[in-house]
């Protein structure tokens, strides 16, 4: 195709979105797809449209005495998600995950102009915000900036970022790190520390709150790293930076539970932080259990008595994040109301943004984030038992005869029930096949697809995903609680109006049956 007519393609694809045309936009794409264009260049430009809309000058408003949380990244979570999920779901679905993206990010751009009501989206639909006027194009809070270059060593310069980051100087932040991703011999370090910046950036509290991060500052990080990773690190990247930078300084901030962390490692385990994560000591069944239980039952004070006594025992940090990740599995299985996924969906993704920070970077201080970490998933599981319409624990009986079923037929009897939002049949279908000791590849497929299925917020895609990501390269003992976690959000978070309106228009557009 030549130059000219995919740039006008492109161009349209850009029109339809900020004209807010879901309809419009994804018939755009589907063109593109239909032309075989490559999966990273349609990312890459999508990243290009919304990068300058997604920003919010501040992630809450104080209105009326009334608090109101507003996110940003859903567009950015979902355009990350989509490259792996495209080579683990069914081939005639490898398009799919972006398309979910590009249905969705019509009412995800200027997050901040619906939460006052001038424009429809994501969060009119969240609070129930009645919109009378016509909306206005979207808005730029934060304009794009040119790199300012500091000088002196690495250490300095980086501190001098997080330094503007922690005071809300979000533009001045923004230009410094433009800055610093131009030093490539340092720029490992540079994006380790941007993922830092995010992974220290956690709430200390939960119960009755409305505006919190949950975690989502290490999320957006982790989203640019891979996506720059996958278009590379030249011009084209920029707006990747742009869509998630400026971010990272906007507040509300929460250092407290990082302060913790510091704290217990300074306090009770001597400042050793480089000789503790040296450490490769593997955690018994007994142990991973005990850890799981204390997190998801105890207090926060026994949370941290438990991790501190497994490293001063000579356990690995990496397998101890495994372990917690298996209690943040736990606490989705506990929960119960459509309404009350979001801590236990955003704790099991701060869990997954942990562990892929350390199997990706070397950051002298990610030691303090098991604390953190684990921190995070008490709060949770105290959080979900404290809060009406909850499960806790139970056990999911399967289909009379179930256990005699071929594998293909468990699969697709597993793959309608998450479709049509049948939670405990999911699990229970799930289990089974499990129970069974068959191949857990095809499972995982039919996961991936079914998370891939379900649209209308794409962020949900990225968080099916992370769980079994994670039981990919996990060495816990409980593993499979990760397959099961998976089939019991997939069909249980909150979904927003038609769940499966883009994948039926998908498939009508692709001639898939």
């Amino acid at each position: 195709m030549a130059t000219t007519e995919l740039a006008a393609d492109y161009a349209r694809l850009e029109e339809r979105i900020l004209a807010r045309d879901q309809k419009g936009a994804s018939e755009v794409l589907y063109g593109l797809i239909k032309q075989q264009r490559p999966l990273d260049e349609i990312t890459r430009e999508t990243v290009r449209i919304h990068a300058p809309y997604t920003n919010v000058p501040y992630h809450q408003r104080l209105d009326d005495g009334v608090v109101k949380f507003v996110n940003n990244d859903h567009c950015l979570l979902s355009e990350r998600v989509g490259l792996p999920l495209a080579s683990m779901v069914r081939p005639e679905l490898r398009y799919l995950p972006i398309a979910q993206t590009v249905w969705y990010m019509p009412t995800g751009l200027d997050p901040w102009n619906q939460l006052l009501g001038k424009a429809p989206g994501h969060y009119t639909r969240l609070y129930d915000i009645a919109v009378n006027q016509e909306p206005p194009r979207p808005q730029i809070h934060w304009p794009d900036q040119e790199p300012e270059r500091t000088e002196g060593p690495i250490r300095e310069r980086l501190n001098h970022w997080l330094t503007l980051v922690q005071r809300g100087e979000v533009l001045a932040s923004y230009r410094v790190f433009l800055g610093l991703m131009e030093d490539v011999p340092h720029r490992r370090d540079v994006l380790a520390h941007l993922a830092f910046a995010g992974l220290i950036d956690v709430q200390d509290r939960m119960l009755h709150n409305r505006s919190y991060t949950t975690g989502h500052k290490s999320y957006r990080a982790r989203a640019m790293i891979d996506l720059g990773e996958a278009f590379g690190w030249d011009a084209a990247a920029h707006h990747v930076l742009y869509a998630g930078v400026p971010d990272i300084a906007v507040g509300p901030r929460w250092y407290s539970t990082y302060e913790m962390g510091c704290n217990v490692v300074q306090n009770l385990l001597e400042g050793r932080d480089a000789e503790l994560l040296k450490q490769e000591g593997a955690l018994s069944p007994a142990e991973e259990a005990m850890l799981v239980e204390v997190i998801t039952r105890g207090r926060e004070l026994n949370v941290i008595e438990a991790l501190v006594a497994l490293l001063k025992g000579g356990r690995s940090p990496r397998r101890i994040v495994d372990a917690i990740q298996v209690a943040a599995a736990q606490v989705i299985m506990e929960t119960g109301d459509v309404n009350n996924y979001s801590m236990s969906q955003h704790g099991y993704e701060y869990t997954n943004a942990l562990g892929w920070f350390f199997d990706t970077f070397e950051h002298p201080h990610r030691l303090k984030l098991l604390f953190v970490a684990a921190s995070f998933i008490q709060h949770g599981a105290e959080h979900q038992r404290d809060t009406p319409n909850n499960w806790g624990r139970r056990t999911f009986p399967a289909p009379k005869g179930a256990e005699s079923w071929p594998a293909a037929k468990l699969l697709q009897r597993l793959e309608e029930a998450l479709l049509a939002l049948r939670v405990e049949e999911s699990v229970a279908l799930t289990q089974c096949y499990l129970a069974g000791g068959r191949d857990r590849a095809p499972l995982v497929l039919t996961l991936a697809t079914g998370a891939a299925e379900t649209g209308n917020d794409p962020h949900n895609q990225e968080l099916g995903l992370s769980l079994l990501e994670d039981y990919a390269k996990t060495k816990a003992h409980d593993r499979d609680r990760l397959l099961l976690a998976c089939a019991k959000h997939t069909a249980g978070h909150r979904k927003y109006g038609d769940h499966l309106e883009a994948l039926r228009r998908f498939t009508e557009a692709m001639g898939i049956a």
